[in-house]
């Protein structure tokens, strides 16, 4: 079982960060949208990006606990 579920990419085209309403970059390898504006990264869980700001993670902020390990 993989937490990396492909996104389907026309949900790339209408997502909209909640926070600034600004464009989202997608990372595949650490299955996240990314807001460069809010400073912010969504997870992707099965497929399904969890676009809530409380489960987001600050950009910059080290990933506790995770590694290049899959």
């Amino acid at each position: 079982m993989s937490d990396h579920a492909p996104l389907d990419p026309r949900l790339l085209e209408i997502l909209v960060c909640p926070v600034t309403k600004g464009a989202l970059r997608y990372d595949r390898a650490a299955a996240e949208l990314i807001s460069e504006k809010a400073g912010l990264a969504y997870p992707i869980r099965d497929g399904i990006p969890i676009m809530l700001p409380d489960e987001a993670r600050v950009l910059g902020q080290e990933r506790e606990g995770q590694g290049s390990a899959a």
